[in-house]
């Protein structure tokens, strides 16, 4: 009896161990490669069920019911088969944030023939799969102690400019349109792009354009985080090219921009073509946002939808008349080259990619410049992208490789800077524009009216990460006055 017992009671824990190493390796795979997307307690309460919740819960339940005769006879197949699919199709989910009909079919046909012709190895692949979950360890574990040791003490400003207080209360807009180079950019280099009728409608929309402006960074998450504390955060001095310790939670829940408008009273919005920054869920910081958290896929790169914004921005220009407003408004065009080696369709595709999303950038952009003038007519509207577009490159991990060429880094980090200024009239502390990093600074200056905040311009330099051609680190490769250097930080 004791015996019968001791058997049952093995045979349940193999079951659960089955379902275990079915999901193990995946999720910690899944959060080593997407820790930033994902790093929330709604998050990991969902891929705890997902990945080792459900699959242990159906093994011990196959368990269970295989005092079922037909059941027993099957276990024998059933195991490593439900093993290997879920084990498959988890891999799936973690590379491609879906499942996709081929793969999946794919995954069946692998779990079959593992069933049939390898399940008296099936301990073996359970090892296997254990191993390599423990080896996964060793790679997420960084990333884990980087959130641990993370401070935030590089937001802190050298004065007292969250303190600010702003005697001119205008409206400001502030549009993102994702990879939109400077107008000084344009006409070089790969470009050679004929952007004139864009430039035309915003001048004589009463626009000043300025030219020969960078970004600090080179991808979105880390050129918003500089942009809206401030202060350069140099990659945290880590090697992740497109992001930071909690990038998200700092653009969209607090920071030093933010902080100063709602100090001041504006009510502040968020609208955005998509969820990009918002797929970990960060708090809300903003007092309105055209993204509901709970219609966000849990597993999901951000562009799996696309809003038109009009709709919202419409609808925000129209409630609290009364009061102060301040927006950002982020289009996600003309964007980049492939992110991805593996993804990019080559130089040449890749540019004339770009074209095609410049003309539809240029279309949301007067529409939305319309419709904010018509409303608004006396608002600061703020055009200012956050990176270059990277066309010349096949794709935008090359901006890892030394380079000292000029047009190639320019095409990386310039960056259209165009601001309506109310009643036209620009103030002379806009000579200090040129790059991301101290454009609030010096807009809360001219709303302050109070130069004093101008003492502490940040370096307006812009930095990378270099992986080939040197020693691996963040390097400065264009300073302050726009010139091409190559040196360490």
């Amino acid at each position: 009896m004791a015996t019968s017992t001791n058997r049952k009671k093995k045979n349940y824990i193999f079951a659960g161990v089955a379902g275990l190493a079915a999901g193990l390796y995946p999720m910690i795979f899944f959060y080593t490669n997407n820790f930033s997307l994902i790093n929330s307690w709604k998050h990991f309460t969902f891929f705890l069920g997902l990945f080792l919740v459900v699959p242990t819960f159906g093994f011990i339940t196959i368990q269970y019911l295989s005092r079922i005769a037909w059941v027993e006879q099957l276990k024998p197949k059933l195991f490593p088969f439900l093993n290997s699919v879920a084990f498959l199709c988890f891999i799936q989910i973690c590379l491609y944030a879906k499942l996709q009909l081929w793969l999946t079919v794919g995954a069946v046909l692998v779990a079959g023939l593992i069933a049939f012709f390898l399940r008296k190895y099936f301990r073996k692949i359970i090892a296997i799969e254990l191993l390599l979950a423990l080896v996964g360890l060793f790679w997420l574990f960084p990333t884990i102690k980087n959130q641990w040791t993370y401070s935030n003490e590089w937001m802190l400003q050298p004065d007292d400019i969250e303190e600010v207080v702003f005697k001119k209360r205008p409206n400001v807009y502030y549009i993102q349109p994702d990879g939109y180079v400077n107008i000084d950019q344009m006409g070089k280099g790969a470009y050679q792009i004929d952007n004139s009728a864009y430039w035309d409608f915003l001048s004589e929309n009463g626009f000043t354009i300025y030219s020969d402006v960078r970004s600090n960074y080179s991808s979105t998450l880390v050129s918003n985080s500089a942009t809206f504390t401030m202060k350069h955060h140099y990659y945290n001095n880590g090697f992740n090219f497109s992001e930071i310790a909690n990038a998200r939670k700092v653009i969209i829940s607090d920071n030093a921009v933010l902080n100063s408008f709602k100090k001041n009273g504006y009510k502040t919005h968020f609208i955005a073509e998509a969820s990009y920054l918002l797929t970990n869920f960060p708090k809300m910081g903003y007092d309105a946002c055209n993204f509901d958290y709970n219609d966000i896929d849990m597993i999901t790169d951000g562009f799996s939808k696309e809003e038109d914004i009009t709709v919202p921005l419409q609808k925000f220009l129209q409630e609290d008349p009364d009061r102060s407003k301040f927006f950002f408004i982020e289009i996600f065009k003309p964007g980049h080259v492939s992110s991805s080696e593996t993804k990019t369709l080559g130089a040449q595709k890749e540019f004339e990619l770009y074209k095609e999303n410049l003309r539809l950038s240029n279309e949301r952009l007067k529409k939305i410049i319309s419709m904010i003038q018509e409303s608004d007519p006396n608002g600061l509207i703020l055009i200012m992208a956050d990176h270059g577009g990277y066309v010349g490159y096949e794709h935008m991990l090359e901006i890892r490789d030394k380079t000292l060429d000029r047009e190639r880094l320019y095409s990386a980090f310039s960056t259209q800077l165009s601001i309506k200024w109310p009643n036209g009239e620009a103030p002379e502390i806009d000579k200090h524009f040129k790059s991301g990093i101290n454009t609030f600074r010096i807009l809360f200056s001219y709303l302050a009216e109070n130069n004093k905040y101008l003492n502490h311009l940040q370096d307006d330099g812009s930095y990378t990460i270099i992986k080939n051609g040197a020693p691996q680190g963040i390097y400065k490769v264009i300073d302050g006055e726009g010139n091409v250097v190559f040196e360490k930080h």
